[in-house]
Order: C-alpha cells, then sequence, then structure tokens
C-alpha cells in the first residue's frame, strides 16, 4: 500500500490542509501521531490475523480475512468451489461469447461507417443551425 495513486498536486493540497488545520508549529506532531496510530492498527490486524490463524490451524494472511476469501480459502475445498462455480461457467462462456461477436460487428460496423465518409464528398447530413439565445427571446 503506497503513494503511488497521489500526485504532486494532491501532495500539495494535503500540505496545505495540514498547515491551515494544525498550523505551521503543531504539524510534526500531528504527523508523526498519525504515523504512530497507523502503525499501531497494522500490528493490531497483524496479531489478530495471527491469533485467528492458530486457531484455525492455518496460514492466515490479513488479506485472507475478507470473508468471501475466508470461506473460499478455509472453508470450501477445490472441489466445492468447482461444484459452486460449474453451474455458471457456461452462462459465462455463453456472454463473453455474445460479448467477443457484438464488438467484432460494432468494430466492422464502425470500418463500414469510414469507408462510406471517406468515398463521399460532402456531409452526409446537413448541419443543424440553432438560433443564438438572442434571436429565441
Amino acid at each position: 500500500m503506497g503513494l503511488e495513486n497521489l500526485g504532486g498536486w494532491h501532495l500539495v493540497v494535503i500540505v496545505l490542509v495540514g498547515v491551515l488545520v494544525f498550523g505551521p508549529d503543531r504539524l510534526p506532531k500531528a504527523i508523526s501521531d498519525g504515523l504512530r496510530m497507523l502503525r499501531t492498527v497494522r500490528q493490531l490486524a497483524r496479531n489478530a490475523a495471527g491469533d485467528l490463524g492458530r486457531e484455525l490451524g492455518t496460514d492466515l494472511q490479513l488479506e485472507d480475512l475478507h470473508p468471501r476469501t475466508f470461506v473460499r480459502k478455509h472453508l470450501l475445498s477445490e472441489a466445492d468451489e468447482a461444484a459452486l462455480r460449474q453451474p455458471l461457467q457456461g452462462l459465462y462462456d455463453d456472454v463473453r461469447g455474445v460479448a467477443h461477436s457484438v464488438h467484432r460487428d460494432a468494430e466492422a460496423a464502425a470500418a463500414a461507417a469510414r469507408n462510406v465518409t471517406r468515398d463521399t464528398a460532402g456531409p452526409a447530413v446537413p448541419p443543424v443551425t440553432r438560433p443564438s439565445w438572442d434571436e429565441a427571446t
């Protein structure tokens, strides 16, 4: 988890808001308190995951605490998971095939439209002229 999604302007805005809220004298202490709290919360989460993993007798990662992941990884066997996915797999394949054919047809229609517009000398439809605000009132 990093700051790769934050740009330079985002960081400038965050610093300016911090200076306005906390003031330039208390900002460094507020930042260190926030980082200390974040480290404490992460440590608590790691300890909870470790305790739960020891209780279940499995190697438990922090990502495994998401309910869907937890059920899939620790309560269902591979055969159970395959049995749950099997009825929907055919439907998924059908939808994917239809989406692929629609995409192919749309590309063909776009190519045909480009060829038609290249072959004509002028615009196929005359431009619509709309009255200005002064003319309409």
